[in-house]
This record gives C-alpha cells, sequence and structure tokens, in this order.
C-alpha cells in the first residue's frame, strides 16, 4: 500500500496532464483550480487550501479577498478554514458607495475589476488561482496601495509565465509568492525548477 501523497504532491499530480487549448499564441493549459474544469477532486481543493493555510501568517489579518471567478473556491476554503472574513474582487460594477474599478489585461483579454468594501489600513491576504502575465495582480495591488489597504500576504496557487518573477523584481515589496510553478513544453504541462 502506496503512502498518501502531500498536500503538495496532490496539486502537482493533479497538473499533471492538464489540457492545453491555444488563445491565439497564448497557450492556455485547463485545470479545475483555473477552470472550474475538468471536474474537481475533492481532494485538490483541500490540498491547496492546507497549502494556503498553513503558509501564511494569519495574525492579524482582517480580511482575505480574490478576483472572481476561479479565485472564488480558494477563497471560501481558506475563510472557512481561518474563520477571516472575506470579500470578491467582481468583474463587473455594483455602484456601491466607494467603489473602485481597476482595468486590468491578461494574456489573452482585457477588462475591469470592481473592488468593493476594503478599507483604507486593513491587512488583507489575497488568495488567487493563476498568475501568468501579472496583467490583472500587477493594478489592482498598485490600486489597493493607492487605497491604502496593506498588503500582508499574496497567494497565488499555480504560476505560469514570467508574471510573478517581473513582479517580484520590480515591486518587492509586494510578498507575492507561489505555491506551484509550471510551464508548457512541447504542449504539455510540466512542473518547473
Amino acid at each position: 500500500m502506496s503512502s498518501p501523497l502531500s498536500p503538495m504532491g496532490v496539486l502537482e499530480e493533479s497538473l499533471k496532464g492538464a489540457p492545453i487549448i491555444w488563445k491565439g499564441d497564448y497557450p492556455y493549459f485547463i485545470h479545475p483550480i483555473s477552470d472550474g474544469i475538468p471536474r474537481m477532486d475533492p481532494e485538490v481543493l483541500k490540498a491547496v487550501s492546507t497549502l494556503i493555510v498553513e503558509s501564511t501568517d494569519w495574525e492579524g489579518v482582517d480580511l482575505i479577498a480574490s478576483v472572481e471567478a476561479m479565485g472564488l473556491p480558494l477563497l471560501a476554503a481558506v475563510g472557512e478554514a481561518t474563520g477571516i472574513p472575506t470579500v470578491v474582487i467582481r468583474k463587473r460594477s455594483y455602484g456601491m458607495e466607494g467603489e473602485v474599478a481597476v482595468d486590468v489585461s491578461t494574456g489573452y483579454s482585457s477588462s475591469t475589476i470592481y473592488i468593493n468594501d476594503i478599507a483604507p489600513g486593513e491587512r488583507i491576504v489575497i488568495v488567487d488561482d493563476v498568475i501568468s502575465t501579472g496583467g490583472t495582480l500587477e493594478p489592482l495591488l498598485e490600486k489597493l496601495e493607492e487605497m491604502g489597504v496593506i498588503l500582508r500576504d499574496i497567494v497565488i496557487a499555480i504560476e505560469k509565465g514570467e508574471g510573478r518573477a517581473r513582479l517580484n523584481r520590480e515591486r518587492p515589496e509586494w510578498p507575492i509568492r507561489s505555491l506551484a510553478r509550471i510551464e508548457i513544453v512541447d504542449g504539455r504541462v510540466r512542473m518547473a525548477d
């Protein structure tokens, strides 16, 4: 009988063999954490949320935030595990008092996201599914800083591309880290060093 995999082992195994589709010249991997398809084994969500919870200093954190849509399963699991309130940065405007719009751009699209119910001085942790170019995270973090938010930690489940490395070089004050780093080689997902 083999021993069960560690949470990191579960995440890495789930990434191997993830399907790849092309959006123009952009290779897009499909995984339940980043896309909600194929169906998610509950052990994968549990593994990723465990990795986030166990690797983060939660003392003094006021709020956990994520961008819809695929950050939502992680946000819910981490919020439930820590007992810390959560808020979703939405892809549509609600027109609430104090709502802040942020223009973002991914490797394959551009849009606007909307921050609501995050106050100056709040100490927040951001959890999200994927970073590749950093085109969503960078303008979001800039806007949160302008708002006077204290970025305690930024944890991304899956890293693909150079977005995190670039942001860590350009903005070392942002505590951005990822759990697993992948690359696409010959049309297949491979764990990166």
